[in-house]
């Protein structure tokens, strides 16, 4: 029988002992350095158990860092010391960001040039959008259909200048990466940037890497049955690299096709090859991680990165958050097309923020261009559709230490679209829009 009960967590709160919590760490280190052997993981999560067992008494409340203590030992006897190597560097960078977390919560990110921050902000101010009361006003005065015109319009703007770029490379780009974070816009924009260039002759052959997913019982799993997708191990790293490479060979491939109803990846399903003048287009959550097409020469790659960087203040002075807007672009489009309800949503996001912040944000600064796909418009068609929610899920979540991170958000998302003035009427929002990728009504073709 298992002599504890409880853990502490680093906040504070008590919440019930699950060994599969320390099976389920154990396994994403192991993941991250090529391990997929979920039995070896349990095994090890029961030795952790037994060495905890050994050294503190009944009833005792271990701390959440005497336990990841135990996990880093038990995982250098047993000779998995990539894995501790792994858990300890994984351990030691949380821990880094917790203390500076405080510190940089409403400043600008420092990733992001500050020459592009200055240059949305400004744009802010012209229109008087750079606060939530003057959003607000304007919404006052029927001016709704002309800030989505005015948004829509430096949207276009800096997909315009994109499309020139790449032209200006065109005679050595062999592929366009357009990466960014989850729900920052990849789809529509990837679209609008193939539509224009193909009107000046380069060609595009779209490769979708979604089909590269391990099978689903290979990906860590958490205590409430969630699978992690948001990682780049979640992706077979390998088998994309070598597809690339062959394609800008010149030689035929077969891509395999992913199953999302299933979670299961058929081999070698569909023929693909590039043909002379054709350029290999990516649409990738993790098109800018370091492993991610590594043997082909940046000179002959274009990286896009898409981010919502709206620059508008809430009514305590803070600047709202682009993992919020993207967290509830997300939310819609899940539970439109994914039949994913939104709470599930929100319960997942730490996922999808933790390998953000590991994965993809570090590497910002090795793009060659930014596009900030952040509608000021899109707050009020927010605070139409999820206010209620975001207040119910605030109240739900208030008691379950478990949920600590859904009840932050939903706190203060709540708190920011309760200060919107709702908009009903969508009409005015184009149908090839960025966010009809998320709310529906989209004349392009997904």
């Amino acid at each position: 029988m298992q002599k504890f009960t409880y853990v502490i967590k680093r906040s504070g709160a008590i919440v019930p002992f699950n060994k599969n919590r320390i099976m389920n760490a154990i396994y994403r280190a192991a993941v991250a350095v090529g391990g997929r052997d979920k039995n070896k993981a349990e095994w090890l999560a029961e030795q952790v158990v037994k060495k905890l067992e050994e050294i503190y008494p009944d009833e005792y409340k271990p701390h959440i860092e005497e336990i990841q203590d135990v996990v880093e030992k038990i995982l250098i006897k047993n000779g998995h010391d990539k894995v501790a190597k792994e858990y300890i560097l994984y351990r030691n960078e949380r821990n880094r960001k917790r203390k500076e977390k405080s510190k940089k919560a409403s400043q600008p990110s420092e990733n992001i040039p500050w020459s592009k921050l200055w240059k949305i902000l400004n744009w802010a101010v012209e229109h008087n959008l750079n606060t939530i009361e003057s959003l607000n006003k304007r919404i006052a005065n029927g001016e709704f259909p002309h800030i989505v015109h005015e948004s829509e319009s430096a949207y276009e703007d800096e997909v315009v200048t994109a499309c020139d770029l790449i032209t200006e490379k065109s005679k050595d780009i062999q592929m366009v990466i357009i990466s960014g974070p989850s729900s920052s816009g990849k789809t529509t924009t990837t679209i609008k940037i193939k539509n224009k260039l193909k009107k000046i002759g380069m060609k595009f052959v779209p490769l979708n890497v979604d089909n590269y997913f391990y099978d689903l019982e290979l990906h860590p799993k958490d205590e409430f049955g969630d699978y992690d997708f948001e990682t780049p191990q979640a992706l077979d790293l390998k088998l994309v690299n070598a597809h690339i490479l062959k394609l800008l060979n010149g030689e035929e491939i077969l891509i395999p096709l992913y199953d999302f109803k299933t979670g299961t990846r058929k081999p070698n399903q569909i023929k693909m090859k590039l043909n002379k003048n054709e350029v290999l287009l990516i649409d990738s959550l993790h098109g800018l991680y370091p492993e991610f097409a590594k043997e082909i020469p940046d000179e002959n790659k274009f990286k896009l990165y898409l981010e919502p960087l709206l620059q508008m203040k809430d009514n305590d002075n803070k600047y709202i958050r682009w993992s919020d807007i993207r967290l509830m672009r997300r939310m819609l489009r899940d539970s439109a097309y994914r039949a994913y309800n939104p709470q599930q949503t929100l319960a997942h996001w730490h996922y999808v923020r933790s390998s953000e912040m590991q994965n993809i944000i570090p590497q910002i600064n090795t793009t060659d261009f930014i596009i900030n796909s952040a509608m000021p418009y899109e707050l009020p068609i927010y605070a139409n559709r999820l206010t209620d929610s975001f207040i119910q899920w605030e109240k739900q979540f208030k008691d379950e230490p478990l949920r600590e991170d859904a009840y932050k958000r939903a706190s203060r998302i709540a708190r920011i679209l309760q200060s919107v003035e709702p908009v009903e009427d969508e009409s005015a929002i184009p149908g090839d829009s960025v966010i009809r990728e998320f709310i529906g009504g989209s004349k392009l073709g997904y």
